[in-house]
């Protein structure tokens, strides 16, 4: 379906048409009718079909029709991250800029007075991380009594996180009467159950099968001793001539390290997580963006979120700890109808991630072997320490006393009389005596 033909105003068109698309997604066209129509919509989608316009397109033009009265917030945008709250914004932006409505952004990381600045100026639509908007609630620098229209992104993403006690403690201070979206990749029984809470007489729509991946990313699996795997990430982007490539590790600690082999390697590289600024981390995705640097290293921080136009090339460096991040992560290429390759270098400590992320997807993910880099079979595997980075990026909060935070790794069981470590160091080949890694 043709974006004119799904009721759209002719500022809002001009604008799509000037980013040069002409023809809608399935999200977009089953969600943009429904939506200005007034309906609550309850949207099971993928990232990369376009959800993000899906809902602002008819937002802005819901939010144009009735511009009368004093400007005071009417739609409120909750997102889980930091990174993905600023492309939302930059998509309400893009789409709205033949309209005179004011958006802004609230996150934690940076100062809170030039956001508390822009909200006595005046403003229409509100992007926001749970915590920070929270804190602006509780402080009185805020007032969310007007909003018409309250959209969750990546509702699935912000329960994983521990946001769920935030969500319904700024839910209460918002008008009962207004329209409500819950955009969320899959539906789990606790989306279902805050769709229950929040949605009124929704209509359900979903273009994805539950965790399924892009039809266009090619994925691979090259097998590889662990303390090869930066030698042969080298060489992949060396002799490929990969300009633009997303690498994902673990931890920060790891991200960091890796960026700094690269560099060491020739390659322009850095690294983004929750360990930077907000400030380093926006500098680091515009070089990216921009073709200033070659490799972006990140942990799961953004599998989420970040939009990237004709990223060729996601390479999991370490596979994540929970399988669904997996699809998250590859979902970053292959996007708005472009072709990507995701590979993942995968040592024999992995391979029971790997199975658990192929049982996910119900299919086993071609393996390529590369010459010069066979795996040595004498090699034992050694538990992976997961510590708290295995927590999606922030512990749970509001968990019930004695209840385990999912992703918490169970107690490890002995290691075998067999395995290998080198001296001085753990299984993940750090030291011992380095403090755990802290949230992604």
């Amino acid at each position: 379906m043709l974006f004119n033909e799904l009721g759209l105003s002719a500022e809002l068109l001009r604008a799509v048409d000037e980013q040069g698309y002409t023809e809608a997604t399935p999200i977009q066209h089953k969600a943009i009718p429904l939506i200005l129509k007034g309906d609550d919509v309850l949207a099971g989608a993928q990232t990369g079909t376009g959800k993000t316009a899906a809902f602002t397109l008819p937002m802005l033009q819901k939010l144009y029709q009735k511009t009368n009265g004093p400007r005071c917030i009417r739609a409120l945008i909750l997102t889980p991250t930091r990174e993905l709250a600023a492309q939302v914004h930059e998509s309400v932006q893009t789409y709205g800029k033949h309209r005179p409505l004011r958006s802004m952004e609230i996150y934690g990381g940076v100062s809170a007075r030039p956001q508390i600045k822009k909200i006595q100026r005046g403003v229409d639509v509100v992007i926001a991380t749970p915590g920070r908007l929270l804190d602006h609630v509780r402080q009185g620098n805020i007032n969310l009594s007007g909003v018409e229209m309250l959209v969750l992104d990546e509702a699935d993403r912000m329960l994983d996180m521990g946001f769920i006690r935030d969500i319904k403690q700024i839910i209460k201070q918002l008008p009962a009467k207004r329209q409500n979206l819950l955009f969320s990749a899959t539906f789990s029984s606790e989306i279902r159950d805050l769709a229950k809470g929040l949605l009124n007489n929704p209509t359900e729509i979903s273009v994805a099968q539950r965790n399924s991946t892009a039809d266009r990313v090619e994925q691979l699996v090259m097998p590889v001793d662990k303390l090869r795997k930066r030698e042969l990430l080298s060489e992949l982007i060396g002799k490929g001539n990969w300009r633009q490539v997303l690498v994902f590790t673990r931890t920060k600690h790891g991200a960091n390290r890796l960026a700094k082999q690269l560099n060491g390697d020739g390659i322009t590289t850095l690294a983004i997580h929750g360990g930077k600024g907000q400030g380093a981390r926006t500098k680091a995705l515009r070089d990216f963006k921009a073709g200033d640097i070659r490799v972006l290293v990140a942990t799961d921080i953004a599998a989420r979120g970040l939009d990237i136009d004709k990223l060729p090339h996601v390479v999991n460096f370490e596979l994540p700890h929970v399988s669904e991040d997996y699809v998250h992560r590859i979902g970053r290429t292959a996007r708005a109808g472009h072709d990507g390759t995701a590979i993942s270098l995968v040592c024999v400590d992995e391979l029971k991630l790997l199975k658990d992320i192929e049982k996910l997807l119900n299919r086993q993910i071609e393996k390529e072997y590369v010459e010069g880099y066979e795996v040595d079979k004498r090699i034992k595997a050694e538990p992976i320490n997961k510590g708290k980075s295995a927590q999606r990026g922030a512990p749970r909060r509001g968990k019930p006393s004695g209840s385990k935070p999912a992703g918490v790794a169970r107690r490890k069981k002995p290691q075998s009389a067999g395995a290998k470590t080198r001296p001085g160091k753990n299984a993940r080949g750090t030291s011992r005596n380095r403090p755990r890694a802290q949230a992604v």
